[in-house]
């Protein structure tokens, strides 16, 4: 017999009564969720797991602001991806990317990385490796944000605005920025002969 289906109205009801096993339970059932938007936007100096609790912290701690008016997977992804955006946001220091830090492969797929940016091609086909990391590293984490979102991720504008409160203008403006930006550091880097 199948299990029943989970039904988050009552794990809430009895969450907010201070339930600690459906306080379990509500953490199991959005964990997948969670640790998704965290792998997408990691802080380079942050470990996985610790942002996922500060997340679960911030849920637990808010949960009285939850109104239902929307799906609370919704609401979660919108704490996840603000609190990934703050810690981005706390890390000051960036080490500067350097050419020789990469290897002759990941110098190739930087190149193609740059032609497809350039093109306005997808580029899903490149961002498993670590090259594109490095590149989006250098970003700013509201730039770095809009292209995951956008362009790795493939959510709507308005998908992005709803999960970051941006207005629409703003979600654009950005992401047109952003995209720019990537390519220049692509090509200032290529100016310097680093490749």
């Amino acid at each position: 017999m199948p299990a029943a289906p989970f039904d988050i109205a009552d794990c809430l009801a009895r969450v907010r009564q201070r339930d600690e096993q459906a306080a379990n339970d509500l953490v199991r059932e959005l964990y997948p969720l969670v640790r998704k938007i965290v792998h997408r936007h990691l802080p380079r100096r942050t470990s996985e797991e610790d942002l996922c609790q500060m997340i679960f912290i911030k849920l637990f701690q808010n949960l009285d602001q939850y109104s239902n008016k929307v799906a609370i997977e919704h609401w979660v992804s919108r704490i996840a991806v603000n609190t990934c955006l703050n810690q981005l946001q706390s890390e000051k220091s960036r080490p500067e990317l350097r050419w020789a830090d990469m290897s002759e492969e990941q110098a190739t797929l930087v190149r193609d990385l740059a032609d497809n940016v350039s093109s306005g091609a997808d580029i899903d086909s490149v961002i498993s490796n670590e090259v594109v990391e490095k590149l989006l590293g250098e970003l700013s984490p509201q730039d770095r944000l809009v292209i995951n979102l956008i362009h790795l991720e493939g959510h709507s504008i308005q998908e992005v605005k709803q999960l970051t409160g941006w207005n629409t203008a703003l979600v654009k403006i950005r992401a047109f920025r952003a995209r720019k930006k990537l390519k220049d550091i692509f090509y200032k880097l290529m100016s310097e002969g680093k490749l």
